[in-house]
């Protein structure tokens, strides 16, 4: 672990020397994740969750060869028939209603524990009647619950689209919740997440926040470049226009990493100041926080990895006072949480930062609780007592 002071780590994303050794030894394990297209937090959760079980098979809905990291790739990886179907690589989210049949399909008799890591149909694996099934849950299935508008929404689809969308996620909602109990244990991302699963599941779930990677992501030992900073997909619930909007009113310049739908209408929206920078190298996007005077955080998250990247960086946080933030963010020590998402809490919060000092150690001493080894600690532990209660199902 390189020292708050700047000095740069060995290259490469991971946690170095001190990994948390293999689990589950002598066991045959399956993990389960959705659908691998990309690398985002969820897959880079999933590598971490590999080096724990290095022999593991991976099942997921879909594959999309060469997307995701080497340590993934070089997974057995087992896919369901949707990857067999035309333009599924591309339009996957389309084909939600299959996702239940092609979810059940997998045969999973050979394995004595199943991990799923899911936000959206993994965690309605069927086990074995002998096995043993964890779900790291991201979250209950945001399409069918409470962000279908985000997703399907009549802006988004269409008005007929969204109208069918609709009834058929009101069916997915339905078939989530009476799948639930194929879990023998929930571990959820956040205490937020745990709220949910416990509101739309009936099940209580343990809170075991995931990796970032705090060695890759450290201070440069220099003054900030007076900038914000948003680092996110470009969708409507991530609520960049309201960051926008802010920064222009605080008069503080704002940089904008990420691509999405919603990249042409904020464009056409900003006004001089903002800067869109698209998709970087993760090289890229270390630098910018590092350069930063703030990372923003407007929308309600499950959790939030930018912000505790931007943290691991020394670079103190504007977040919404809801969601994962509020876990992730010390008020007034490490950043600021603003009580509502109007234009002017937002730019009193950036100005207030802006214009205050923050400890840049201990900012970063604050990100060092989420590491990728303290993860794998806590995960394993997870592991290690679901297996020694053999009989856990339903939580109480």
């Amino acid at each position: 672990m390189n020292d708050p002071n700047g000095t740069p780590p060995p290259p490469g994303r991971n946690d170095g020397p001190g990994v948390v050794p293999p689990a589950g030894q002598g066991l045959r394990v399956a993990l389960v994740h959705d659908w691998l297209t990309g690398m985002r937090g969820g897959e880079r959760t999933l590598e971490a969750i590999l080096e724990l079980f290095p022999q593991a098979h991976l099942f997921t809905l879909l594959h999309v060869p060469g997307s995701v990291s080497p340590a993934i790739e070089a997974a057995p990886i087992h896919t369901s028939f949707v990857q067999r179907l035309p333009l599924a690589a591309r339009f996957y989210r389309s084909l939600l209603p299959v996702f239940p049949a092609a979810i059940e399909q997998f045969d999973l008799d050979d394995f004595d524990l199943v991990i799923s890591s899911s936000h959206c149909a993994a965690k309605a694996v069927v086990p074995t009647g002998r096995a043993r099934h964890l779900s790291y849950c991201f979250t209950p299935m945001r399409y069918a619950w409470d962000q279908f508008d985000a997703y399907f929404g009549p802006e988004r689809v269409g008005p007929t689209a969204s109208h069918l969308f609709r009834l058929g996620l009101s069916a997915m909602a339905r078939w989530d919740a009476s799948t639930a109990s194929r879990v023998h244990r929930y571990v959820a991302i956040s205490q937020y997440v745990a709220g949910r699963i416990r509101r739309y599941y009936n099940r209580v779930a343990s809170v075991v926040h995931p990796p970032v990677d705090t060695t890759f992501f450290h201070p440069s030992g220099r003054p900030s470049d007076g900038y914000a900073l948003i680092v996110s997909a470009l969708v409507p619930y991530k609520r960049v226009d309201l960051a926008m909007r802010a920064c222009a009113r605080a008069r503080v310049p704002l940089r904008i990493v990420g691509i999405g739908p919603d990249d042409a209408r904020l464009r056409a929206a900003a006004e001089p100041g903002v800067e869109f920078l698209g998709a970087l190298s993760d090289a890229e996007v270390r630098a910018a926080y590092q350069g930063a005077a703030v990372v923003l955080l407007p929308g309600v998250e499950d959790f939030g990895i930018a912000p505790v990247e931007g943290q691991a960086c020394g670079r103190p946080v504007v977040a919404l006072r809801e969601g994962g933030a509020s876990e992730t963010v010390i008020d007034g020590e490490t950043g600021v949480l603003v009580p509502e998402a109007t234009d002017g809490a937002f730019a009193d919060a950036v100005r207030q930062v802006v214009d205050g000092a923050f400890d840049s150690d201990a900012i970063r001493h604050h990100a060092l609780r989420f590491s990728r080894n303290r993860f794998q600690t806590e995960l394993r532990g997870q592991v290690t007592e679901l297996l020694a209660s053999p009989t856990e199902r339903v939580a109480s």
